[in-house]
């Protein structure tokens, strides 16, 4: 019975980490909202520490690949002083794109939480399910009411 107990606390405790970081993406995305960007918020965590913490760009830098993640796995390479970030976990507000998903395998990164599904590439094949030598474990629907909730806000003004 202590076991269990055990079990099902280290759950709680790892849910509550998990919940957490992606509140802090969650942060990101609203300063990306506040600067007219989609807002989509990143952070990268190595053991438990944040490592990187960015939000979408693009019209800021005019830069295409300025996405949250792409700048973060910059971020986190950078901090670590190598491009391979195998032991990182990503927490990001919104599915991440076909360019995104690349950089996410090829960086290497472990584990990737997400907020939203993204319905733009539904009928397309998932880069994450493309032969390589990397998998990264997914998954998606972290705190995902929270992160619908601000791009529809987004678009909803946008289109206004």
């Amino acid at each position: 019975m202590n076991q269990e107990l055990d079990t099902v606390t280290k759950y709680q405790e790892n849910q509550k980490n998990i919940n957490d970081f992606m509140r802090l993406a969650l942060i990101q995305a609203n300063k990306a909202y506040e600067l007219d960007e989609i807002p989509v918020g990143t952070v990268i965590t190595y053991n438990d520490i944040v490592i990187a913490s960015t939000y979408n760009q693009r019209e800021q830098t005019n830069d295409i690949t300025a996405h949250a993640e792409i700048l973060a796995i910059r971020e986190a390479s950078k901090y670590l002083k190598t491009w391979k970030l195998d032991n990182c976990v990503m927490y990001t507000t919104l599915e991440p794109c076909p360019m995104c998903a690349s950089a996410i395998i090829q960086s290497r990164i472990k584990t990737l939480y997400f907020g939203a599904s993204s319905t733009k590439f539904d009928n397309e094949i998932s880069v994450f399910d493309m032969k390589s030598n990397h998998k990264v474990e997914i998954t998606g629907d972290i705190l995902g009411e929270e992160s619908r909730k601000l791009l529809k806000n987004y678009f909803s003004k946008k289109r206004n």
